[in-house]
């Protein structure tokens, strides 16, 4: 009996650190790094890139999550969707959330450094700093082009991964972050439009907030278009080809729907839809992007 209980004390600990990691989001940063790592090279990517790659950017990634929530837990104790989380509810302690991130931040660091190259566990440092710190500790409280400025950090994934492979960062690898960091603020503002009332309850100035519905509506459908003109790039530089084209301007056209949706006749529903859209839309343009690549260099 004393051991069932304490094998369920620990399953439960377990469950709140993993909690910390934000383990949906961590789990696309790795996607768009492994998919960076395919797209630098013609053929497969050598196991041991592959592995400790991944396994390194997600526990970095990780890291980042768990500090975002130790620096932010005032705030998400008045957010509905994160005043369940393990410290506003003080089933973690401030030191125990550190320690964790800082352990996770430290393997993932080290997994880097040894098995894949130091450029790489530079990148990565340099992008949890600018999630953990000049985003979240500085961007967010300050500027509502927070989301903006602050997408830098979170399109670094799938030039973390060509680095791992090609021990640089090439003009197609930035062409990935361009991408990424074209489409964050349609994602976010998406978020923003429907959880204003909670943003403002923070005192966080989110765009809406500071700007009202009608600009953010306004841009999110500005942004869509330069998200579509930004997703073809890779075409125009021989990078993709006709299957990725496809691709991003059917996804590209859909996500401009949405857009122009919420500009002509805004609802908390359609604002939901457009976010959960956007999730689905960079996993599937990044599967395409990748699909077309094996298509012009097949493996073997």
């Amino acid at each position: 009996m004393a051991t069932s209980l304490m094998l369920n004390n620990a399953a439960c600990r377990c469950q709140e650190y993993l909690a910390l990691c934000k383990l949906r989001v961590v789990s696309l940063i790795v996607f768009t790094a492994v998919i960076g790592m395919f797209l630098a090279v013609p053929g497969m990517v050598p196991g041991q890139i592959l592995v400790a790659g991944t396994l390194g950017i997600g526990l970095v990634a990780a890291a980042a999550a768990a500090f975002n929530c130790l620096v932010e837990q005032k705030i998400d104790a008045v957010m509905a969707r994160t005043r369940a989380r393990p410290l506003p509810l003080g089933k973690l302690s401030n030191s125990q959330a550190l320690l964790f991130s800082s352990l996770l931040g430290g393997a993932g660091m080290y997994l880097l450094y040894v098995f894949v190259n130091p450029l790489t566990m530079w990148l990565t440092l340099a992008t949890f700093v600018g999630y953990a710190v000049i985003y979240t500790v500085i961007l967010k409280p300050a500027t509502p082009q927070n989301i903006v400025i602050g997408g830098a950090s979170g399109a670094m994934p799938p030039v973390l991964g060509w680095a791992a492979v090609r021990g640089e960062v090439s003009h197609d690898a930035l062409l990935l972050f361009l991408i990424i960091f074209a489409w964050t603020p349609p994602h976010f503002w998406a978020l923003a439009l429907y959880r204003k009332d909670e943003y403002a309850r923070a005192g966080l100035p989110m765009l809406p907030v500071t700007h009202g519905e009608k600009f953010t509506r306004l841009h999110v459908l500005f942004y869509t278009f330069i998200l579509l003109a930004v997703s073809v790039l890779p075409v125009t530089t021989g990078m993709s080809g006709w299957i990725y084209l496809l691709t991003a301007l059917v996804l590209g056209a859909v996500f401009i729907a949405y857009g122009w949706g919420l500009w002509r006749s805004y609802s908390d529903a359609l604002a939901k839809r457009t976010f959960r859209y956007s999730i689905w839309y960079l996993s599937l343009l990044f599967a395409g992007m990748l699909v077309d690549h094996y298509f012009y260099f097949p493996v073997g």
